[in-house]
């Protein structure tokens, strides 16, 4: 494993406004959840705001995700949530998932 010895880095990803989502697919439903992430990443991490946008799958229990996403500062989180691509895919999502929680953070060490 890598450390952070670059400064801008570090700095990087120390900054801005983190969200993370935990999400449970429904029985029979987490390959489409996982399509509908997947849908996701590209057109959202292609947004002015956002620094970083990676759902991840359980490698333990396939209908268990979660996806972190790091943007600019709060306005980069409302306008992701706002954007076509998003607004076109969350009611789906939430139709396949048993429970989805979406917790923002901002770093407090520097």
């Amino acid at each position: 494993m890598g450390t952070y010895d670059d400064n801008a880095t570090a700095q990087n990803l120390n900054t801005g406004f983190a969200v993370m989502v935990r999400i449970t697919a429904k029985e029979g439903e987490a390959d489409a959840v996982a399509e509908i992430l997947q849908s996701l990443a590209g057109p959202s991490n292609a947004e002015p705001g956002m620094k970083f946008f990676m759902p991840y799958r359980s490698p333990e229990d396939s209908s268990q995700f979660f996806v972190y996403e790091l943007y600019e500062d709060a306005s980069g989180w409302d306008a992701h949530n706002t954007s076509l691509h998003f607004l076109a895919a969350v009611d789906d999502l939430i139709a396949k998932a048993v429970h989805r929680e979406r917790i923002p953070f901002v770093p407090f060490v520097t």
